[in-house]
C-alpha cells in the first residue's frame, strides 16, 4: 500500500453576508467568524522530508481569505452571482486552493467551513 500523508491548518475570517431567496431570519444582512480548515493530501515527501510545508498551505489561505475579510461577500466575486452559503463559500476555497496547491504528489483533499462553532460544512471531489 502506498503512503499518504494527511496535513490540515486551521485559519478564520470574519465577514457579512445574507442569503437570497431564503425564507428566515438569514435572508438579513449578518455576520459570521468563520473558521477554514485546508486539508491537503500529499503521496510522497519532498528531500527534508515534507509532504508540503505548512507555511505553503496557510500562505494560499490566508492570501484568498483575505479577499473575504471584513466584507460583505454579497459584494465580492462569484458571490455577488452566486449565494454566499456555507456550501458554496467551501467549494469556492477548495476550486482556489486547488488552483494553488496541487502538483504531481500533493492535493488538497477538503475544505472544511465552521459558520458557528457547532454549524459545519466539508467540500470534498472524488
Amino acid at each position: 500500500m502506498a503512503a499518504s500523508y494527511t496535513l490540515k491548518i486551521l485559519t478564520d475570517f470574519a465577514a457579512a453576508h445574507y442569503l437570497r431567496n431564503y425564507e428566515g431570519v438569514c435572508s438579513r444582512l449578518h455576520g459570521h467568524n468563520w473558521k477554514v480548515e485546508v486539508q491537503v493530501l500529499a503521496r510522497q515527501l519532498d528531500e527534508i522530508g515534507m509532504g508540503v510545508d505548512f507555511k505553503v498551505i496557510k500562505d494560499a489561505t490566508k492570501s484568498l481569505i483575505g479577499e473575504l475579510d471584513h466584507y460583505n461577500l454579497n459584494d465580492r466575486p462569484p458571490f455577488d452571482t452566486i449565494n454566499p452559503t456555507a456550501e458554496n463559500i467551501a467549494a469556492y476555497l477548495y476550486a482556489e486552493l486547488s488552483l494553488q496547491l496541487n502538483t504531481k504528489t500533493v492535493k488538497v483533499d477538503a475544505v472544511t467551513l465552521w459558520e458557528t462553532d457547532r454549524a459545519c460544512v466539508t467540500y470534498t471531489e472524488e
